[in-house]
This record gives C-alpha cells, sequence and structure tokens, in this order.
C-alpha cells in the first residue's frame, strides 16, 4: 500500500497531490512529501527493518515510492566505521565515520537520492531525466538512468573535475557543460524542465530526490544500534542533506523507533562557498549568496535551494556551522586517510576540517558522541591532493639500494618514505 498523502508546501502547508511538482503555486515556497505515519507504524518496527535486505530500501515505508523500486535494489547501507584511530588525534572520546565515500555505484550519498527520484521517474512514466550538477550527483544520474533503461542529460559547470566528467560520460549519458557556475546551471535547467517536461531530479522531482537523504540518517542510526549520535557533522552544498537527516531523526522518534534525542546538527561549508555557514556565524535571519572559488567543487553552490531551512535546523538542534579554506581542506582529506584509511573527497575534507574546529572551539564536547559525515570518494578530486602527498623514491632493482633507503627511512623520525632523503637514490 501507499503510504505517501501527497505533497505540502513548507511555507504556507498548502497540499498537492503526488505530481512531478516542486514549488507552491500560491506562495512559491518548496514541497515535500508528507507520510501517513499511523499507518506506517503498523508495519515499520526494529525487528521487521532487521530481517529485510541491506540497501535503503530497508526503509520503503519512509520512502516516497508507491511501488516497489525499479531502480538502485543495491543502493546504500554503507558503513559506519568507529574511527579510535581520528578519535584519539581530535581528542573525542567516541567518533564515527559515516562512509557514504563507498556507495554502490558511483561512490557517493547521491547514488541513494537518484535511486529514489529515478525509481519515482519511473512510476511517473518519464522516459527522459535529467540534472545540474556539481558532480557526484551527474555520475548518479548516468549511471542509475542507465541501469534504468531511461535517456539522461547532464548538465554541468564547465570546470568540473575530470574524473567527474570522465564518470559521466563513460556511462553514454549526454553531458553537457554550460560556461558558468552551478546557479547558472541550474537556472538554465530550470527552463529547459519547463520546456521539454523531462523528469529532472533536482527540479520537478525534487522532493522526492530529497527523501533519499534521509536513509543516510536512518543507516546511522540502526547501525549505533537505534540510538541517536549526540552530535553529527554534515557537510553542506543546498544544504538539503542537513534538513533530511534532522527530519529522519524525528521520524524515528515519531514511531518509537529510537528514544527521544537532543542531537545537535552542525554543518560545514568551504570558506570560498559558504552562504549558510556565514549567516549562522553572523546570527542573520537569511543568508546572503556568494560566488563560488574553492576546491571543494561539490559544495559550490552559492544560493543554496535548502539554505534558509538548514539554518533553521542547525539552530533548533542547538548546533552550529563553520567553514574551512582550501589548505585546511586538503589537511582534512590528509588526516581522515592517515588515520582511518579512508580517502574521501574535498566535501569530505570540508567535514572533517569543520568537526575539527567545533571540537576545538567548544561546540563538541570532547565526551559526547560525533558522527561525521563522508559524502565521496577521493578518487574523483585527487587533484586537490596531487601537490601535498609524497612522491615515490625511485631506485634500480638492487638490494643494496634498497637496503640504503631503508637505513634512511627508519632513522628518519616521522618514519615514512615521503621524509627519506632521496640524494642516495633516483627519484621521480
Amino acid at each position: 500500500m501507499s503510504y505517501i498523502k501527497g505533497l505540502v508546501c513548507k511555507e504556507c502547508g498548502d497540499d498537492y497531490p503526488k505530481e512531478p511538482l516542486h514549488v507552491c503555486e500560491f506562495c512559491f515556497g518548496p514541497l515535500e512529501v508528507s507520510y501517513n505515519y499511523d499507518e506506517i507504524s503498523k508495519s515499520l518496527n526494529r525487528e521487521s527493518i532487521e530481517k529485510r535486505d541491506h540497501n535503503l530500501w530497508r526503509y520503503a515505508e519512509l520512502l516516497p515510492i508507491d511501488e516497489p523500486p525499479l531502480i538502485g535494489k543495491e543502493v546504500g547501507f554503507t558503513p559506519l566505521i568507529k574511527a579510535d584511530n581520528i578519535a584519539d588525534a581530535l581528542g573525542l572520546k567516541e567518533l564515527y565515520v559515516k562512509n557514504d565515500s563507498v556507495c554502490f555505484p558511483t561512490l557517493s550519498f547521491k547514488d541513494r537520492v537518484v535511486s529514489v527520484a529515478l525509481s519515482k521517474a519511473k512510476e511517473f512514466r518519464f522516459n527522459t531525466v535529467a540534472c545540474a550538477s556539481t558532480g557526484n550527483l551527474a555520475n548518479a544520474v548516468s549511471s542509475l538512468s542507465t541501469s534504468g533503461n531511461l535517456e539522461s542529460f547532464i548538465f554541468i559547470p564547465y570546470d568540473l573535475e575530470m574524473p567527474k566528467i570522465v564518470g559521466s560520460t563513460v556511462y553514454g549519458t549526454n553531458l553537457i557543460g554550460i560556461n558558468g557556475s552551478y546557479d547558472d546551471v541550474n537556472r538554465l535547467c530550470s527552463e529547459i524542465a519547463g520546456k521539454f517536461g523531462w523528469g529532472f531530479v533536482n527540479i520537478n522531482l525534487r522532493p522526492y530526490y530529497a527523501e533519499g537523504s534521509k536513509s543516510l540518517g536512518f543507516e546511522i542510526m540502526e547501525q549505533l544500534g537505534w540510538r541517536v549520535p549526540q552530535h553529527i557533522v554534515v557537510p553542506m552544498a543546498s544544504g538539503s542533506l542537513l534538513t533530511k537527516i534532522w527530519k529522519s531523526i524525528k521520524e524515528f522518534e515519531k514511531l518509537g523507533l529510537v528514544d527521544i534525542s537532543e542531537t545537535k546538527i552542525h554543518g560545514a561549508q568551504a570558506t570560498g562557498c559558504s552562504p549558510i555557514s556565514t549567516a549562522v556565524k553572523n546570527d542573520w535571519e537569511i543568508f546572503k549568496p556568494q560566488k563560488a572559488n574553492t576546491i571543494a567543487k561539490s559544495l559550490a553552490i552559492g544560493t543554496p535551494a535548502d539554505g534558509f531551512y538548514a539554518m533553521s535546523v542547525i539552530k533548533e538542534s542547538g548546533g552550529w556551522s563553520d567553514d574551512a579554506t582550501d589548505e585546511e581542506i586538503v589537511d582534512g582529506i590528509k588526516l581522515l586517510a592517515e588515520t582511518e584509511g579512508i580517502f574521501t573527497e574535498t566535501a569530505g575534507g570540508v567535514t572533517i576540517a569543520v568537526a575539527k574546529k567545533l571540537i576545538d572551539e567548544g561546540y563538541i564536547p570532547r565526551n559526547e558522541s560525533v558522527v561525521v559525515c563522508i559524502t565521496g570518494n577521493g578518487l574523483k578530486t585527487q587533484d586537490a591532493v596531487e601537490n601535498s602527498v609524497s612522491k615515490p623514491e625511485i631506485i634500480d632493482p638492487n638490494l643494496d639500494e634498497f637496503e640504503e633507503l631503508y637505513k634512511t627511512i627508519k632513522s628518519n623520525d616521522q618514519g615514512g618514505i615521503h621524509d627519506a632523503v632521496s640524494k642516495n637514490t633516483h627519484t621521480a
């Protein structure tokens, strides 16, 4: 049975049917999916969930589909790692990494939202789907639309990282670069959606698409043994992921799946594109749009669609927001890699760098539980760190030569090849 009531305006509360709509025609507020929680409570409990397949659809009653999912059946249920090494480095008692850098199939949390959006697109009988993207969404739409036999058009800023471009074109999608920022791309896509009638996952399908982000929050709580951490640090581009993690907590509380919590939600942005964190730190009621200038291109949205709502969640939960410079982003990437063996993209570097600031500044007490959300894989943004990591030492296939290098390595206080003196060896 369907557990969806329909759509509701987040501003004026007007109701709308389950159709590909995203804006209220009366007040122009954004639309959101509403559910029949009384009916959901009859079938959804801890025991029923635990018997289901390990993917995001184990929470199907709380996702906006009316039919069995048709796309992304293996997406989700990524690892939640108890990260003691980086906890020690940051001076924390209890830290977990929710690692969507290994999400199937395109190594980012966008696989979640796209699986939901494209399953809904199938229900609406769309044959062509599209999106405006800063990279990860492009990869996810390209891959999952191909597996779902849907034609796809992807619109991106022209200067995205090459691995993300290849990670879309390899699936045979129609990839179109726009000479402008993401905000320019998004404006064009709104016009295209109106003229061509395609299913744009982050425009006319946005209410359904955004709900997929809740699955990340659901998994965190289940993987923690049906409890809610005291703090969650979330990277922000549009701000949607942060708001949906908050919604996932409120839904689990409403259904009695977790106890009522006092979780604080913290937002992380790049200094070069930080409209939300700037507004939070200055106690503004609304954010001011910014022109993006950061290596964290996946977060480079100067006019975030859910910025106001992200600010509201941060304030309501008692959390905070901060941002990280490009240098701090690289340091965050390296810290996570060198402590936990997780290679994250620049958005993850932002999350780690901001988490460190929040801890150092007292917004996150060192004796409380923290989850940091890592949303994408570092293989997509290698250029961000390629000049900040060591180069290999090159030697001839000679045992004596290796022994000489080994002595140098062992005598070095840092104990790593990157600190070895290479004067007795050939270097790259």
